[in-house]
């Protein structure tokens, strides 16, 4: 049974319904029930929050206990940006590996097994599909998170992606908002800016969000980016031009507008967190996502605080914060509602790797059998970006023990990177593995080495394959997770 604290007044509860923080632990504090108890309406969940399946089902039950509405958020991309596997890896290979097959079938069917896993564990909000056209490939943020570089087949996968989540009764929500795949700034550090025309804005950045409208999806996430084509002044996330007169009246969204993480730099380093949600809502927004860095009761205080007195002195129309809480229990009715149709068939446990083997790319110079003995694997890691993090392992290390018993591996970075892998490995047969060798001189640098030395070496890109194959076998993955480096292990094994 929904509960609301009978002293808590409409404006207070509608300024803590527009919240999504997160919390520490894998059972929920004391304080996030009292504030359900208030009128708190959703809860993000991250990596940390997530031990295993049946953990994670005690743990919604939980929240729904106090709050039966609840919206429960996750971050879960599948591929390099996993919550509920973020220990082992995804069974899920991601979003460019899906479009190096360009199947929309496949896609949709990934969606829904990755959403029906979520609802079984009683999540029913999805931060997710990125939507980004990764045009830029220096992009340190999206790279494999993106479906690709060319915004037709963005768009049709983005469809795919949320048709699929959406048939498991989870809701979609689709980012980044206008369009974060043409930077090289991760705005998770400072605040990228985007310098396009108009046509192209309209023809690459947007054609995967009108897509992403078109199929349904029930949330639009913003992303922290300057557009100066569209406001010189805001970025998108504090943009009225960008989230009510583009998104709302142009596109006509009607759906939830979330905001990207508010205590990400590219804001909170600018306007800090409390301004920020203000000024977020003004714009457009409905919902402020926070809890990847700040989780705790006092951010939750600070955001109700900031947004009732904004109400109070004028800064916020007490109609617009109203429109915003209404949209998110519109929400909240909508997952209850899908609940109950969802498609509960369908179930396709393996439909992961099988993808995952559909997306690798072999290219050999000249026939390459298949090992037989233990190779070293020699991991060059460039340092993990914020949304990825460097909890998840990945490699194809430990996938390639399970058929060579025996492989041993280390990872190397920086200038001495190729030297310090020739001595650890020895006599053994190298297997390099990358990610995103294009981006990173020293892991070039560390290739040369290697091949100079060890022309026999295989070469493994677990990142955009944008640097030309070289080895003796390269094999591209487009993404690292689990099952990408299960595919890549079965063709160095010959299984």
């Amino acid at each position: 049974m929904t509960t609301l604290a009978t002293g808590t007044d409409t404006l207070t509860r509608d300024a803590l319904t527009v919240l999504q923080p997160g919390f520490a632990g894998t059972s929920a504090p004391d304080w996030l029930l009292r504030r359900l108890g208030e009128g708190l309406a959703s809860v993000g969940l991250f990596g940390r929050n997530i031990a295993s399946p049946e953990q994670l089902a005690s743990l919604t039950a939980q929240l729904r206990a106090e709050r039966d509405d609840v919206l429960v958020a996750i971050d879960e991309e599948g591929g390099d940006v996993t919550r509920l596997e973020v220990r082992t890896g995804s069974s899920f290979p991601g979003n460019h590996a899906l479009g190096a097959v360009d199947d929309t079938d496949l896609t949709r069917q990934v969606a829904f097994e990755l959403g029906r896993r979520l609802a079984a564990c009683g999540v029913d909000f999805n931060w997710a599909p990125s939507a980004d056209v990764n045009s830029n490939p220096d992009n340190p943020v999206i790279g494999v998170r993106s479906f690709g570089a060319d915004p037709d087949l963005v768009a049709r996968h983005t469809a795919a992606y949320v048709t699929g989540l959406q048939a498991a009764g989870v809701a979609a929500c689709t980012k980044h908002f206008p369009g974060h795949g043409d930077t090289a700034v991760d705005s998770h550090l400072a605040l990228p800016r985007i310098d396009v025309d108009p046509a192209v804005l309209a023809e690459r950045e947007l054609a995967p969000f009108r897509a992403a409208i078109a199929a349904g999806s029930r949330a639009v996430m913003s992303a922290h980016i300057l557009v100066p084509v569209l406001d010189p002044d805001h970025p998108a996330t504090l943009s009225h031009r960008i989230l009510t007169d583009l998104l709302r009246g142009e596109l006509g969204y009607d759906g939830l507008i979330v905001t990207d993480g508010m205590e990400m730099r590219a804001i909170a380093g600018t306007y800090g967190i409390e301004r920020g949600s203000v000024l977020a809502i003004a714009a457009g927004a409905d919902a402020i996502c926070v809890g990847g860095g700040l989780a705790d009761d006092e951010t939750v205080r600070r955001l109700r605080d900031a947004l009732v007195a904004a109400v109070r002195t004028g800064d916020l129309p007490e109609e617009r914060l109203a429109d915003a809480a209404r949209r998110v229990r519109a929400l909240a009715r909508w997952t209850a509602s899908a609940a109950t149709s969802a498609d509960r068939g369908g179930a396709h446990p393996d439909i992961g790797l099988v993808a995952a083997r559909r997306a690798l790319r072999r290219t050999a110079a000249a026939p390459c059998p298949p090992l037989t003995d233990a190779p070293y694997v020699a991991a060059l890691t460039p340092v993990a970006n914020i949304a990825v993090g460097d909890e998840t392992p990945w490699g194809v290390a430990a996938e390639l023990a399970r058929f060579l018993p025996g492989t041993e591996t280390g990872s190397f970075a920086g200038e001495d990177a190729g030297h310090a892998a020739l001595i650890a490995a020895g006599e053994r047969r190298i297997v390099a593995v990358v990610r995103d060798e294009h981006r990173h001189p020293w892991m070039t640098a560390a290739l040369d080495i290697l091949l100079a030395a060890r022309p026999d070496t295989l070469v493994v890109e677990m990142g955009v394959p944008q640097a030309p194959p070289r080895g003796a076998l390269h094999l591209a993955t487009h993404g690292a997770a689990r099952v990408c480096g299960r595919a890549a292990a079965e063709a160095i094994a010959g299984r």
